[in-house]
């Protein structure tokens, strides 16, 4: 074959070229182990296994390769095998689909659910089945791309208010308030920064505007609250004071896929009928579903399992406190089991994160424009309850050696 480059080339070409420049290529580790607090990478520099210290994925609750959940996973592969051929209104619906929309919408407090194959599919199919031309959406400046996404997919007026800033979002509020519907859309946990929104203030002006909340809860389900059920719980808000949330089975509720929607039966039927993404792409696994099912028997109230959450809790403020002690500046809220560790420039983020994997065995990554606003690089940590005390000392005593080594924090401050 002629290696011969077509002008398209050359041009995605020059922008890796300017990527790698700017210090913000992304490179994929490659794993060889199940998903655990202590996993094992393939070294890129020797191309041998090595054992470290995994301080950046979304399992919260260490669930990703429990007992329990691989069990209900098996169950369901030799009940009803391992994939579904088709989409849910043909022949894609089993019935232990039916059964894990009742217990999550159970789970929620909420009416009715509707299952993805991701979250970003919930996001992307909901507003243009739901809104028009004659409806708007509000939505916070830092909400996952998929929201921006799917927000982008509907007509309806699009507003955005300052993140997390109620007076920004009350005028938007007064200009929007011609229109038919109102959604409030935020994310209950932000991602990138650990904050979580003040839904009691959200709830307040949605009541006072006649306005629809909207609150995606993929790093809030399974972590916050007294048993897991997310931000609502985490602030005390009575069942239905939230009208749709959107939320995943891939972070703290197994770590596996799907994602799905909850709320009113009138809502999620339209979506049913409606949602593209719904439509037209396959039911997720049924062992997915096995071990998602499973997940929501670890956490109805009374189980066992809801010790993970304390202990999520527990390890959260060790990390955050001593992190904070060494002289990081780390971003978002102190229950916030997302702890960025704020450090500014895109390459430093990316050469430090590269340190701490090769000469401390502690899995990070940085993360840079455009998955953060250029200028506010970090490394995202994320807390397990599956963490040991030790684990955490020996990823703070990491941070620190490469801190100093970077010139990031003093050796007076520890």
């Amino acid at each position: 074959m002629v290696d011969t480059k077509s002008p398209l080339d050359l041009v995605c070409e020059q922008t890796l070229s300017d990527i790698r420049l700017a210090g913000t290529f992304k490179t994929e580790r490659v794993i060889s182990s199940a998903q655990n607090p202590k996993i094992t990478v393939i070294d890129p520099q020797t191309g041998k296994p090595k054992k470290v210290l995994n301080f950046c994925a979304n399992n919260y609750l260490g669930l990703s390769n429990h007992p329990q959940v691989n069990q209900g996973a098996k169950s369901a592969i030799e009940s009803h095998g391992f994939g579904m051929s088709s989409v849910r209104f043909i022949c894609g619906t089993q019935d232990i689909h039916k059964e894990l929309e009742a217990k999550i919408a159970e789970f929620h407090g909420m009416q009715e659910c509707i299952l993805y194959p991701s979250a970003f599919d919930a996001n992307t199919g909901f507003f243009e089945a739901i809104l028009n031309d004659q409806d708007a959406v509000i939505s916070d400046e830092l909400n996952h791309a998929s929201i921006i996404d799917g927000i982008r997919l509907c007509k309806a007026k699009g507003f955005r208010y300052k993140h997390l800033d109620m007076a920004d979002l009350e005028k938007c509020l007064n200009e929007a308030k011609s229109c038919r519907f109102i959604f409030i859309v935020t994310d209950g946990v932000f991602s990138m920064d650990g904050d979580i929104a003040p839904l009691p203030s959200i709830v307040a002006l949605a009541r006072k505007f006649q306005a629809y909340t909207f609150v995606d809860e993929c790093h809030a389900a399974g972590v916050l609250g007294q048993t897991g059920r997310g931000t609502p719980e985490y602030f005390n808000l009575p069942p239905g004071s939230i009208d749709v949330i959107s939320s995943t089975l891939g972070k703290a509720l197994g770590g596996g896929t799907g994602g799905y929607t909850v709320g009113t039966k009138a809502i999620i039927e339209i979506l049913r009928q409606k949602g593209r993404p719904y439509l037209f792409s396959n039911s997720i696994a049924p062992p997915d579903v096995g071990a998602s099912l499973e997940v929501m028997r670890m956490l109805q109230p009374g189980s066992p399992s809801l010790d993970l959450l304390a202990q999520l809790r527990k390890n959260t403020t060790h990390f955050r406190t001593q992190m904070k002690a060494a002289g990081f500046t780390i971003l978002g809220h102190h229950d916030c089991p997302i702890a960025p560790v704020f450090l500014e420039d895109a390459r430093l983020a990316s050469e430090f994160a590269d340190e701490m994997m090769r000469q401390e065995d502690i899995y990070v990554i940085g993360f840079s424009f455009p998955v953060v606003p250029k200028g506010r690089a970090r490394i995202r940590t994320q807390i397990s309850a599956a963490h040991s005390s030790e684990q955490i000392e020996r990823a703070v005593k990491a941070f620190v050696k490469i801190g100093i080594k970077k010139g990031v924090i003093q050796a007076a401050k520890l």
